[in-house]
Order: structure tokens, then C-alpha cells, then sequence
């Protein structure tokens, strides 16, 4: 066994232990973990100072600097708790999961339907919650790990419940088209920067932002719903809180990009709600407009 196995193996085993932990307390040592990341990940604290500066320019840096210590927090309590996630029972899940609104929308739908689900640090609570709230099977996409023994625990947790399937990025998107044409919902991230293909350069807190363009494409050509879905991690360890959202009735439309427009304003004021709760330490102003130098 090689060493990075052998660690990524003593990695997992401390995840498993840790969920048995009451909530507050696992909380309190998510929060730790966060001050550590915080101190020590000069490279993602950087960048998460600089999508708070392009994206809240009136903001002043002590209070960027406060914004991003406290992301930092729920990062590290996203991380220790996604154990909770993958390995507690559904009893205890639905005891800490608070889900609000229309959760059963999609099992009533002739239609099929398209989650959109922003990158909050609750984001895949808000997958457990479409496998344990209602009943039609789930497609999503995920992003393939690098490491094999995290990417198959990644897997399994995300599986464990036999609700549907997940299909990596790097694949062909066939097989979940066909997923979805069998009657699967679809769970999807719409707000990374992958780069220029299939995507248009929109505002994104004012920022153009290389953002795909397929969520309104693909909800166009299948005919689909289009459900907001938002995660949120509750203060204290008092659980989690997953918003099903009305319907967008008017969308998409025949115009991809004022689609796209749309869902980032959408993306925009959720992110005011909670903004230290935002993935701020991705780099979504990778990819620049034709002309312009890097950002970060």
C-alpha cells in the first residue's frame, strides 16, 4: 500500500469516527479546522480575497478579511462533517436536514426536472436531501478525483442511499441525458468556471464571468422544469436548512445567454443572504474575456 493511500485511508477512517460526534461539537471542530485552513492556505485565502474584492468592491478590506476568516469556518465544517453525510443514518439525516418548500415537485411532474443548486458550502446536503424528501431517482454531475480511494468513498457516500446515479464531468454527457430521459431529476452545479466551451462570458457581481450556458440549453431541448434548490448550513450545529424554491416559470427561453444573465442574478442574491457560506475559494474568474490578463 502506498503511502498516499495508506493516509487517505487513515483520512476516511477519521471522518467515519468523527460523525458518530454530536453535531455541536463536530461544528466546533469544523470551525477549528477552518481557522487552521485559514492560517496556513495562503494560495485559496488569496483568492478568495479576490473574488470578494472584484465582486464586493465597496466592501472594506478588514471586512473582506473578516468575510473570508469566517468562510474559511464553514469551509472547515463542511469538510469534518461531510462524514455526517455519507455515513450517519437516514433517522439522524432527517432529524438534521430542514427542508423548506416544494421538495416534492419533481415526483408530481410529467415534465422532467432540473435542480439548480449554486455552490454553497451545504451543497451536498442539499443532494442528500433530493434522495431522502422524495422519491424520483437523482442524476448529478460530479467532478472526478485525482486520488482513487477518495474519489470511490465520494462515490459510495453520495450512492449510499440507491436513489440514482453520478456521472463524472470528464465523461460524455450521453449517459446522463439518457438518465434523464428515463425519468431521472437533474441535480446541477451550475456556477464554476470550466473554461470557454459552452459557455458565454457573463456578469457575475458585475464581473464578466465564463459561465456554461448548457443549464438553459439542456432545459430547453428536454423540455424541463427548472427548480432553485439552496443549501444552508444552520449556526451551533443546529443542523442544516435545504430551500426548494417555486418554479422558474419563464425560463428557459430561446436566448441561452439572457437565461444565463438571469440565473447569475438569481446566483447573485442568494450569495447577499449568506455570503460567507459562497464557495469564495474557487477561482471563477479563471478563464478571461479575449484581451485581458489574469485576475488572480
Amino acid at each position: 500500500m502506498s503511502a498516499t493511500t495508506w493516509a487517505s485511508r487513515a483520512l476516511l477512517g477519521l471522518i467515519w469516527l468523527l460523525h458518530w460526534l454530536p453535531l455541536p461539537l463536530l461544528a466546533v471542530l469544523g470551525r477549528g479546522l477552518g481557522r487552521l485552513l485559514h492560517r496556513f492556505g495562503r494560495s485559496r485565502r488569496k483568492v478568495a480575497l479576490r473574488n470578494l474584492e472584484l465582486c464586493m468592491p465597496g466592501m472594506a478590506l478588514p471586512e473582506r478579511q473578516q468575510l473570508v476568516r469566517e468562510h474559511f469556518q464553514w469551509l472547515g465544517r463542511s469538510l469534518l462533517e461531510r462524514g455526517v453525510l455519507w455515513y450517519a443514518s437516514v433517522g439522524r439525516l432527517r432529524r438534521l436536514i430542514h427542508v423548506e418548500g416544494d421538495v416534492q415537485l419533481a415526483e408530481r411532474s410529467e415534465r422532467p426536472v432540473m435542480w439548480l443548486v449554486p455552490h454553497f458550502m451545504g451543497l451536498d446536503i442539499a443532494g442528500v436531501a433530493t434522495q431522502l424528501f422524495q422519491t424520483r431517482l437523482v442524476a448529478s454531475i460530479y467532478q472526478a478525483q485525482s486520488n482513487p480511494v477518495v474519489d470511490a468513498a465520494m462515490r459510495r457516500g453520495r450512492l449510499r442511499f440507491n436513489q440514482g446515479d453520478v456521472f463524472a464531468r470528464q465523461e460524455s454527457a450521453l449517459p446522463l441525458v439518457r438518465a434523464i430521459k428515463r425519468g431521472y431529476a437533474f441535480f446541477n452545479l451550475p456556477d464554476m468556471d470550466f473554461g470557454l466551451r459552452d459557455a458565454a462570458f457573463v456578469p457575475f457581481f458585475g464581473v464578466e464571468a465564463a459561465t456554461l450556458l448548457a443549464p438553459s440549453r439542456m432545459a430547453r431541448a428536454l423540455k424541463m422544469t427548472v427548480q432553485p434548490v439552496v443549501a444552508e448550513m444552520l449556526p451551533h450545529g443546529r443542523g442544516y436548512r435545504v430551500r426548494f424554491l417555486p418554479a422558474w416559470t419563464d425560463w428557459p427561453t430561446d436566448d441561452a445567454e439572457a437565461d444565463t444573465r438571469r440565473m447569475n442574478a438569481w446566483i447573485e442574491s442568494e450569495i447577499r443572504r449568506h455570503p460567507a457560506q459562497y464557495l469564495w475559494v474557487h477561482k471563477r474568474f479563471k478563464t478571461r474575456p479575449p484581451g485581458q490578463s489574469s485576475v488572480y
